[in-house]
């Protein structure tokens, strides 16, 4: 039997929506589930690890992985460039390991070009009011940037039947617990579980066991 093909979540929100936290909470929940660690063009921050938070490279390298067709989406957010490694995402499912990108709605749309069956999921603000509320309470950004992020949210909530899940981060244990029902449904999913627990069938001799 051919090795398990693993799942890829796309998790996209808007600024502010807490998808980063949603994220960290579901991985520390499901360690089975792997992120995939964007290359960016931007300045680590206080604090970032190079590796861990992104692969940060120069414009000249990153244009040179564009060129080679490294990149199974990439984008320009801001005046930085953020993608993901094609390579590396194929070679993980390949051996049937679950992916995870927190990439935007332009890289998901790019992804799921290629990788029709990856599973989509928007996280939700309960109401733009209250996402204005968490980005000025963040006191990081200018108000020029805060009214840019919430147009781009509005932009990004448009395209939200585009999904295949919706989480509304209202409560974020609810949220947090949503998020980890997703990835928990799709893995017991008949087509997969069965190419799983292929040893299992056979033991049981059943023509589930192909």
């Amino acid at each position: 039997m051919d090795q398990p093909i693993g799942n890829i979540y796309i998790v996209v929100a808007p600024s502010g929506a807490g998808k980063t936290s949603l994220v960290a909470a579901l991985l520390q929940a499901e360690p089975s589930v792997e992120l995939s660690i964007s290359y960016s063009t931007r300045q680590a921050r206080k604090g970032e690890i190079d590796g861990q938070h992104y692969h940060f490279v120069d414009r000249s390298v990153f244009d040179a992985m564009i060129a080679r067709g490294d990149f199974l989406e990439w984008a320009e957010v801001y005046g930085n460039c953020y993608g993901t490694s094609a390579p590396w995402i194929r070679g993980r499912l390949a051996v049937g390991q679950d992916i995870l990108l927190e990439i935007d709605w332009q890289g998901a749309e790019q992804v799921r070009k290629v990788f029709p069956d990856a599973i989509g999921i928007f996280i939700a603000p309960p109401s733009i009011e209250e996402l204005e509320r968490r980005l000025r309470g963040r006191d990081t950004d200018t108000e020029e940037v805060i009214l840019r992020r919430l147009a781009s949210a509005r932009a990004e909530i448009d395209k939200i039947a585009e999904y295949d899940y919706i989480v509304v981060n209202d409560d974020f244990e609810r949220a947090r617990l949503d998020l980890i029902s997703i990835v928990r449904a799709q893995r017991l999913k008949s087509a997969p579980q069965c190419r799983r627990l292929a040893e299992m069938l056979r033991r049981m001799g059943t023509a589930a066991a192909k």
